[in-house]
């Protein structure tokens, strides 16, 4: 059993470890809390004179490329997600790895998936330590049961491009996945047979990392254009005969909801803004992807065409129901920083107002402001909601890791936060006392819509004073919560842990808001 290191007690009360996988922490503050300082962290400086005149960086196959990258034990080893559970490149680079013999790796990934389920393998021969990056499914189960050897440390997108920038993270070796790129390495994910669309992701590997590999299935002739990745930035260029099936981009979190009760909850939110005088010409929205996010996008759709509304631009994630909205006149632009779906794919690389973004424009806490801030309101998920308005959505109520972080903390950043949930899920409450998890504090979450009510929080009085006279079911939380308990026959179980953390989950500024807790023996 892993030592227990120091614990402390953060701003919202939760206990964090004071030490994580060997490096000093700081607890979370308070949002704004501290200030950063220093600079941006940097590559190697390298010379022209170290890459082919013509500009030709093809080798021959991923291991000649890693074998060329001054490999060592304990590197990092990054990836990215785009494709999904449609991945074909982040496992067969950490089994390469192996083979050449590198031990206790970290991989780094901008998110995990079922696909992902063999670096359980890896880390049980030795040859991954430990995951930095979204932990679900098997990796999940992995990590919640203490067998992982390192810390996992849970970020958001925004924070794990800080990360990078800011050195928190040094990656030895970055991966790019490219649906297309030339010899040059100048890389596209909106064309090719795996087109997948923005890269975004992929962009702080790109320019932070010692060496960058692009794994690419369709080499075209330079220039690669348009590019979302600078070849100036990569090392080598892998040609093989599939990165991954862009099919598999479709998960079930981007499939609209068919219960007639989170239906219910979409078609409310809709009404919630519309209401409190949000839906307005040249608004800005953002939708999750979700089954209910999706369908609200359509409720609210159906508001602005009846009040003769267009908006200014949506955030993405993008899906078929933004891309009809796009073609269809109702908003301007799609600042797309993850294409959900084909539909969005294909419009990603045909449509101009359909534009690529990355983490550093959207996400960063650390930059000169971001498009988060700019949207007047986003619609969210969560697995928990408490009384204090503060949401979860790493962990189950039982403790278990289930999801990424994603971009959902950053998105807390709008001018209204709406999470939009169910008051249970079989049979358990989801909205308590006091959530499993603390993922997003509450001065931060504005309204919590569910089909047995709308809660405001207490400190938007602004709302409260909008909403007058209308005729939402609007309720406190603790009401909706009480209703909740007496209908699932009281209140959850409280989950049977450990005092051994096994993870923990940053805040955007990369102070340490919870601590994700080892799961006990059964």
């Amino acid at each position: 059993m892993r030592s227990v290191p120091e614990l402390t007690t953060n701003a919202v009360g939760r206990r964090v470890p004071t030490e994580v996988n060997g490096v000093p922490r700081r607890p979370y503050g308070g949002v704004g809390a501290p200030e950063p300082e220093g600079t941006r962290h940097g590559p190697p400086i390298r010379s022209c004179a170290d890459y082919p005149r013509d500009g030709d960086k093809r080798v021959g196959s991923l291991e000649e490329a890693l074998s060329r990258c001054e490999l060592r034990d304990g590197m990092v080893l990054s990836t990215h997600h785009h494709l999904r559970n449609g991945d074909r490149v982040a496992v067969p680079a950490l089994e390469t790895l192996a083979r050449l013999g590198v031990r206790d790796a970290m991989w780094f990934p901008s998110a995990s998936f079922p696909c992902h389920a063999p670096v359980v393998d890896l880390m049980e021969s030795g040859a991954v330590h430990h995951i930095e990056g979204s932990l679900n499914g098997p990796l999940g189960d992995y990590c919640s049961e203490g067998r992982m050897r390192g810390s996992g440390v849970l970020r958001s997108h925004g924070g794990r491009f800080r990360a990078i920038q800011d050195g928190d993270v040094e990656i030895d070796v970055a991966v790019i996945a490219a649906p297309t790129a030339d010899p040059f390495g100048n890389c596209d994910g909106s064309h090719g047979p795996s087109a997948c669309g923005s890269l975004g992701f992929a962009l702080a590997d790109s320019m932070y990392a010692r060496r960058v590999i692009a794994v690419t299935d369709r080499v075209v002739p330079f220039p690669c254009v348009p590019w979302q990745i600078q070849g100036n930035h990569v090392d080598f260029v892998v040609e093989v005969d599939s990165i991954g099936d862009p099919a598999q981009i479709v998960s079930g979190t981007t499939r609209l909801t068919r219960s007639p009760e989170r239906l219910l909850i979409a078609e409310q939110v809709a009404r919630f803004i519309h209401d409190a005088g949000i839906l307005r010409d040249g608004f800005s929205f953002q939708a999750g992807a979700g089954g209910i996010a999706l369908a609200f996008v359509e409720f609210l759709a159906r508001r602005m065409r009846e009040a003769g509304v267009r908006a200014r631009f949506v955030r993405g994630g993008s899906t078929r129901v933004l891309v009809d909205m796009l073609r269809e006149g109702l908003v301007d632009y799609v600042l797309d920083g993850q294409t959900f779906d084909l539909d969005a794919v294909r419009s990603i690389a045909e449509d101009p107002r359909h534009v690529a973004t990355t983490p550093f424009t959207s996400y960063n806490w650390h930059g000169k402001g971001n498009f988060a801030s700019l949207i007047d309101v986003v619609v969210l998920g969560a697995t928990e909601v408490d009384v204090q308005f503060r949401a979860n959505v790493v962990t189950h109520s039982d403790g278990r890791l289930l999801h990424g972080i994603g971009g959902w903390q950053n998105c807390l950043a709008a001018g209204c936060t709406i999470l939009a949930v169910p008051s249970f899920r079989d049979r358990i409450p989801v909205i308590v006392d006091e959530v499993t998890t603390v993922t997003g504090p509450g001065e931060r979450i504005d309204v919590v819509a569910t089909e047995r009510g709308i809660a405001v929080n207490p400190r938007r009085r602004d709302l409260l004073e909008a909403l007058r006279g209308s005729d939402l079911p609007l309720r406190s939380i603790e009401d909706i919560r009480d209703e909740v308990e007496a209908l699932c026959g009281g209140k959850p179980e409280p989950p049977c842990v450990t005092d051994e953390p096994v993870a923990v989950v940053e805040w955007v500024d990369g102070t340490l808001l919870d601590t994700v807790w080892r799961l006990a023996p059964r």
